[in-house]
């Protein structure tokens, strides 16, 4: 068993219009993040994670995510898998709960231009 506070999750943000606190499990194998989008994410293009799978609970907001050139409408109690080196980005105001398995890392993330 395996614990992580609110008070000890690290938080990383862009600006006011992404802000995620990564909940690290100290478990190569999987971990867990609260996002919240406000606008789009990335500014301008698009990222994509090389070695992970995301599973993304929408618990709250709604918006897009733009992937592989298909926009697909989100609402609060949806949930996306993303698969690795799906090119995507976000628009909207969106709270999310990434879970990522292997682990998240940022050494993952690959940003394309448009």
């Amino acid at each position: 068993m395996k614990l992580v506070t609110k008070q000890s999750a690290q938080t990383h943000s862009s600006g006011e219009r992404f802000i995620a606190k990564e909940y690290n499990t100290l478990d190569p194998d999987i971990n867990i993040a609260y996002v919240e989008v406000n606008g789009r994410h990335p500014e301008t293009g698009k990222i994509a994670n090389t070695l992970c799978k995301e599973l993304i609970y929408v618990a709250g907001g709604g918006g897009k995510l733009i992937i592989n050139d298909q926009t697909i409408d989100l609402s609060e109690g949806d949930v996306i898998l993303i698969e690795p080196n799906e090119k995507y980005h976000w628009e909207g105001q969106l709270q999310l709960v990434p879970a990522c398995h292997p682990a998240w890392t940022f050494d993952q993330v690959a940003s394309f231009d448009a």
